[in-house]
């Protein structure tokens, strides 16, 4: 089996209509699938430029944990995007953007760190782009920025095989740390630092 890194999202309930909206702002702005109507567990609605399963038939995620979506997403260039770039095809926008996908998003509406937060996982299809993902700052800073404009308390890049995860944002502030490191000794630690969900 290949890598499969990616940036984990934690957020309240409250906040997942929102982060959906945003994760689709990222995006290409021309859509090869038809739209993909969601309906979340408190009722909200939304229609996304993603797949679910790779089909587009309607998705109503009331008696659901988890809802699964295939994404394309745009990133800024950096010399990590622009080297993937030059060597696996994809070309890049008059705009300095380049389209990566597929990026895999699992949303777990009770998540495994914390069954209070819902989780955003975006995760890397293949192995080079995992390593794409540990790579490029640009990558990074979309994941985080999506964090704060989705009111998320933090965000993990998670390699997905057992090691630490690094934490790249958390409570307002980008950060560099590591889960087993000094500050975080192990998850505990890292959630006591998360606010009630409920505030």
């Amino acid at each position: 089996m290949g890598l499969t890194y990616g940036y984990d999202i934690y957020l309240r309930p409250r906040h997942v209509a929102r982060a959906l909206a945003k994760l689709a702002e990222m995006a290409p702005p021309t859509r090869a699938v038809p739209p993909l109507e969601i309906t979340l567990p408190g009722g909200d609605r939304l229609v996304l430029p993603f797949t679910s399963h790779f089909e587009s038939e309607p998705v109503d995620c009331a008696a659901d944990s988890t809802l699964e979506l295939d994404t394309s997403l745009m990133f800024g260039l950096d010399d990590a995007l622009r080297e993937y770039a030059r060597t696996c095809g994809p070309e890049p926008e008059e705009g300095g953007r380049v389209q990566i996908g597929y990026v895999y998003a699992t949303i777990r509406f009770e998540s495994f760190l914390h069954p209070g937060y819902t989780s955003v996982e975006c995760w890397a299809a293949t192995s080079r782009m995992s390593r794409l993902f540990a790579q490029s700052v640009s990558i990074r800073k979309a994941f985080t920025d999506l964090t704060a404009d989705s009111g998320g308390v933090c965000c993990l890049f998670d390699t997905g095989d057992g090691a630490p995860e690094q934490v790249c944002w958390l409570n307002g502030e980008p950060i560099h740390e590591t889960v087993s490191g000094p500050r975080f000794p192990d998850r505990r630690a890292l959630l006591a630092t998360w606010p009630d969900p409920e505030t």
